[in-house]
């Protein structure tokens, strides 16, 4: 969970880094890396571990 948070919070961070650079070419490409970064880490936050889904059979 706390890896989840980790990728969420630089995907912030570097969505908020392109947001200012959006005119430009690089600046799309770097707010679109952030935002794909948010949605994985919280995609990864309701995965369920494979140590509890092995235990669950």
């Amino acid at each position: 969970m706390t890896v989840s948070w980790i990728v969420t919070g630089l995907g912030i961070i570097v969505s908020l880094l392109g947001y200012y650079l959006t005119p430009n070419a690089w600046g799309y490409g770097i707010l679109g890396f952030g935002l794909a970064h948010i949605v994985l880490g919280i995609l990864d936050m309701f995965r369920q571990p494979v140590r509890d889904r092995d235990q669950s059979r």
